[in-house]
């Protein structure tokens, strides 16, 4: 009895090791202080990121010609072109050349365009859109981490856990981090800590996601189960050897 006593102690020290929790990923410190949420996070529009791929179309006179076009019926409009932010943040448009786009929302860039391209066309009408878009989620069990990408300018919290299958039974709803890159690469990424267990953790929930966001819900850990599946097979070893030593003597 005392053996197994000193066996089982034995055992729950090395849970806290990370022999058994070598899958946990993107641990914080007991003491980390985390970036503080605020409601303006709800309210942030999409902003522009380095490698996103941006569908753009350019018509003159207020947009006169795409309205035009889309109310012939007979026509099918086919001059939608595809550009890639730079690394250094701008991006390379016909006429008017390599512009900043970095950290702009949509409709800054549209307005940004706009500006530049009336130099060339009489009331310039520029649309945007940015179709790479992704979110990377790990929905507390690692094995099921999705990128999930996104749809709309204005994704949310809540709809990325949404289209990731929710928070699985091994997943902490009370502790689920947003991690997001620093526009300063010198600087660590901001860390959100989010507690989505209560009714009071709804507005996180709305908080807008950026391109490249991670949504880590972190993973409970069951020490016992965790055990127990490590030492079973051992003992099953020990078992058989046992047996098998026992047989021999007895024949």
């Amino acid at each position: 009895m005392r053996n197994l006593i000193l066996f089982f102690l034995f055992a729950v020290a090395l849970s806290s090791c990370k022999i058994f929790k070598s899958n946990l990923m993107l641990k914080t410190p007991k003491d980390y202080s985390y970036d503080k949420l605020i409601d303006s996070l709800g309210r942030l529009d999409y902003k522009i990121a380095a490698n996103d791929a941006i569908q753009y179309r350019i018509y003159p006179n207020d947009g006169f010609k795409l309205i035009d076009l889309a109310n012939s019926g007979n026509q099918i409009l086919r001059n939608e072109l595809d550009v890639v932010v730079e690394s250094d943040g701008n991006i390379k448009m016909p006429l008017i050349g390599r512009i900043p786009v970095v950290g702009l929302s949509i409709k800054e860039a549209e307005k940004l365009m706009e500006e530049k391209y009336a130099e060339f066309y009489v009331k310039p009408f520029v649309s945007l859109r940015v179709i790479n878009k992704r979110v990377i989620v790990f929905p507390g069990n690692t094995g099921q981490a999705r990128v999930i990408p996104l749809l709309n300018n204005n994704t949310t919290v809540l709809e990325v856990i949404a289209a990731a299958n929710g928070i699985p039974e091994d997943g902490k709803a009370y502790k689920v981090k947003l991690i997001r890159s620093n526009p300063d690469p010198a600087q660590k990424p901001y860390v959100y800590l989010m507690d989505l267990s209560r009714i009071e953790g709804i507005n996180y929930c709305y908080s807008k996601v950026q391109a490249s966001d991670i949504i880590y819900v972190e993973p409970r850990y069951r020490p016992f189960k965790t055990i127990l599946q490590e030492v079973t097979p051992v003992l099953t070893l020990v078992t058989t050897v046992l047996i098998l030593v026992q047989f021999y003597r007895l024949r």
